[in-house]
C-alpha cells in the first residue's frame, strides 16, 4: 500500500492573510481617505480576529489613476496615506503583535508621471527611452496615423497612446497613465530588484505581484487575431499573458532577491485559466514564486466575449461549474507541491456573500457564514479582503453611475453610453450588471459603526458609503455572539487547530448534487468532513452508504446550534437547513 503522500509545512501556507485597501479602511484625519495610521488603529482588532498577515494594496506616491496601480514614486508613501515614518511605525505595531505586513508589487507599468518616464518620453535619445516599450505609428491608405497595432487596453481603447513630442506610440495595457516597463531592458529589471530591495529591508515581510503574468509580451508585438468583429481594438491577453520570457523573469527575480529572505510571495496572475500555463510560477522546483492568484472561480459568474471574460457582465452561475473549479485546483499537482491562494472576493471583484450567497435580510447571514466555511476548509495560504469578516454587500442598484469611482466601470459606462438616431440608449442593463460586477462594490468604506460614514471618518468620505452601515457594522456584531465576524473569529482557530483543513488531501463525495457541496480532507490519521448546501431550501444529502461514517464529530456549523441532534455523524443521511455549512472532524 502506497505511503500517503504530506505536504511539506511553512508558515506561509498556514498564514490568515487580511488583505487593506487602505484609501477605504479607516481615516485618522478626518480628510476621507483612509490611511497608514488609521490602519495603525485597528491592529489590535486584526490580531483578535485571527489575522497572520496584512497585505496592503498600493499606497506609494501616485495620481491615483487607477486607484493607486499607477505609482510615481516606488520608494515614498503618498501623502494621502502619510508617510514613510508612518509605514515604519505601522510595520513596529504589526511586528509588535506577531503579524507580518506585505507589500504589492506593481512593476508591469509605472505612472506616466514616474520620473523613469518622463526621462522616456523627454527624447528618442535618452538613456531611459528603452525603459518602456516605444514603437513609430504606422499609416493606413488614406495616410492615417494608427496606432502600431490592433491590441486593445484592459480599460480602454487601444493600448498604444500618441506622444506629439517624439512621435511615437508607448504601450498601456491598462489606462493611458499607466504605461508598461520594458522587461527586455536588463536596467529595468535591476531597478525593480532594487526596490524591492528597498522595501525588504526596511522590514517588509513579502509581496503581492500585481499581473505577475504580463511583464514579458510576444515578439515583435502582431496584431492579435479579431475575435470580437464588430471593434477595432481586440483583446489580445494571448499576446501579453504568460509571454515567452516571463518564467525567465520571475527566476531572475527569485535567484537575485527572493532567495536572500525568508518572504511570502504570490502573483497575481490574469487572462489565464489553464492550471498547466501557471504552475511554473508555483512548483518549488522551479524556484520562482510560492503561489499565484488565478480568477478562474471569479469568472465563473461572466459571460464569454469572444475567447474572454467579460468581468462587468453577469451571467447566471451553477454550482456544478462552480464545484468543478474547486476541486481542480485543490487536487492539481499537489504531490509536486502546487500551493493554492484560497479566496473569494478581494478589491478588484464585487462581495461574495451577493455574487455566491444571497444577501437578502433573511439569508444574508447564513449565506455568509456557509461562505466562510468554504474557504476556511480548503487547502492553501487562506486571504480575507475588508469586509468579508462582517458579511459585507454591494451597494444597492438604486445608487446612479456617478456613484462609481473605478476608471474600469466610468470606461465601460461612457463606452456603452451611445446615442441613436439623438436619443440616448437605456442604461438599466448596465446599471444591473455593474450593481453585480463592478470592483466599485467592494471599494466603498469599512463599516466600523453606526455613527456618521460608518465611523469610517468624521469627514466627507472619499466615496459614499453603504446605506445599511446603520445597522451593519462590526460595532453590532461585536455585540453579537451569532454574528458573521464571532463566525470567522471561531472558523479561524478552528482551522489553525486542525492541520487537516490547511494540508488535507481533497476529494469531492457531492455525486453531482445540484445544490450542495460536500466533500473529504484527509491528513495522516485525521479526517473532515464538509457539506455545504448553496440553496436556500432545506434538504437531506445522503453520504455514500458504502463508507462507515461513525465517529465524525460536528465542530463548527453556520447555524450555530451545534447541539440540535447530529453531533456525530453515525449515518448517511445529514439534513442540511437553507444555506447551513457543516464541518465534522474525526
Amino acid at each position: 500500500m502506497p505511503t500517503p503522500f504530506i505536504p511539506s509545512r511553512a508558515w506561509w501556507k498556514e498564514a490568515t492573510i487580511y488583505q487593506i485597501y487602505p484609501i477605504s479602511f479607516f481615516d485618522s484625519n478626518g480628510d476621507g481617505i483612509g490611511d497608514l495610521n488609521g490602519i495603525h488603529a485597528k491592529l489590535d482588532y486584526l490580531k483578535d480576529l485571527g489575522v497572520d498577515i496584512l497585505w496592503l494594496s498600493p499606497i506609494y506616491r501616485s495620481p491615483l489613476a487607477d486607484m493607486g496601480y499607477d505609482i510615481s514614486d516606488y520608494r515614498d508613501i503618498d501623502p494621502r496615506y502619510g508617510t514613510l515614518a508612518d509605514w515604519d511605525n505601522l510595520l513596529s505595531g504589526v511586528h509588535e503583535r506577531g503579524m507580518k505586513l506585505m507589500m504589492d508589487l506593481v512593476v508591469n507599468h509605472t505612472s506616466d508621471e514616474h520620473q523613469w518616464f518622463l526621462d522616456s518620453r523627454s527624447s528618442k535619445s535618452d538613456p531611459k527611452r528603452d525603459w518602456y516599450i516605444w514603437r513609430p505609428p504606422r499609416y493606413d491608405n488614406d495616410g492615417n496615423r494608427q496606432p502600431p497595432n490592433n491590441w486593445r487596453s484592459v480599460f480602454q481603447g487601444s493600448a498604444w497612446e500618441y506622444d506629439e513630442k517624439t512621435e511615437e506610440y508607448y504601450l498601456h495595457l491598462y489606462v493611458s497613465k499607466q504605461p508598461d516597463l520594458n522587461w527586455e531592458n536588463a536596467d529595468v529589471r535591476d531597478a525593480v530588484w532594487d526596490l524591492m530591495r528597498f522595501w525588504i529591508d526596511r522590514g517588509c515581510d513579502g509581496f503581492r505581484m500585481d499581473v505577475i503574468n504580463l511583464l514579458s509580451k510576444v515578439e515583435g508585438l502582431p496584431d492579435v487575431p479579431i475575435t470580437v468583429p464588430d471593434e477595432v481594438y481586440q483583446p489580445a491577453s494571448i499576446y501579453f499573458a504568460n509571454g515567452p520570457k516571463i518564467h525567465e523573469y520571475v527566476k531572475e527575480m527569485n535567484k537575485k532577491v527572493l532567495s536572500k529572505y525568508d518572504l511570502i510571495t504570490v502573483g497575481e496572475t490574469p487572462f489565464t485559466h489553464k492550471a498547466s500555463e501557471l504552475d511554473g510560477y508555483v512548483l518549488p522546483s522551479n524556484n520562482e514564486l510560492n503561489m499565484v492568484f488565478h480568477f478562474e472561480l471569479m469568472d465563473v459568474d461572466s459571460p464569454e466575449e469572444g475567447q474572454y471574460r467579460s468581468p462587468l457582465k453577469q451571467k447566471d452561475w451553477t454550482l456544478a461549474e462552480f464545484r468543478e473549479i474547486v476541486v481542480r485546483w485543490q487536487n492539481y499537482k499537489r504531490e509536486e507541491g502546487f500551493w493554492n491562494s484560497v479566496f473569494i472576493e478581494n478589491h478588484d471583484h464585487a462581495r461574495a456573500v451577493t455574487r455566491f450567497g444571497d444577501d437578502s435580510e433573511e439569508w444574508r447571514a447564513k449565506s455568509a457564514k456557509m461562505l466562510a466555511i468554504l474557504e476556511i476548509s480548503q487547502s492553501g495560504t487562506l486571504y480575507i479582503y475588508q469586509g468579508l469578516e462582517l458579511g459585507l454587500r454591494n451597494f444597492p442598484r438604486t445608487w446612479g453611475i456617478e456613484e462609481y469611482k473605478d476608471i474600469a466601470t466610468q470606461n465601460y459606462y461612457e463606452k456603452k453610453e451611445l446615442l441613436i438616431d439623438g436619443e440616448a440608449v437605456d442604461m438599466s442593463d448596465i446599471l444591473d450588471d455593474l450593481q453585480r460586477k463592478a470592483r466599485d462594490q467592494a471599494r466603498v468604506p469599512m463599516q466600523w459603526d453606526s455613527s456618521a460614514h460608518a465611523g469610517f471618518t468624521s469627514g466627507e468620505p472619499w466615496m459614499r458609503v453603504n446605506g445599511d452601515y446603520q445597522t451593519w457594522n462590526l460595532a453590532a456584531q461585536l455585540k453579537d455572539n451569532n454574528s458573521i465576524h464571532s463566525f470567522w473569529k471561531h472558523a479561524l482557530k478552528l482551522r489553525k487547530a486542525h492541520e487537516v483543513l490547511i494540508y488535507g488531501d481533497f476529494s469531492d463525495i457531492s455525486n453531482n448534487h445540484e445544490q450542495v457541496f460536500a466533500y473529504i480532507r484527509t491528513l495522516e490519521n485525521s479526517s473532515a468532513l464538509v457539506v455545504l448546501n448553496f440553496k436556500k431550501t432545506d434538504l437531506t444529502f445522503s453520504l455514500d452508504s458504502k463508507s462507515d461514517w461513525t465517529g465524525f464529530r460536528l465542530i463548527l456549523g453556520s447555524y450555530g446550534d451545534d447541539e440540535r441532534d447530529e453531533i456525530k455523524v453515525s449515518s448517511n443521511d445529514i439534513r442540511l437547513r437553507g444555506f447551513e455549512g457543516r464541518v465534522y472532524i474525526r
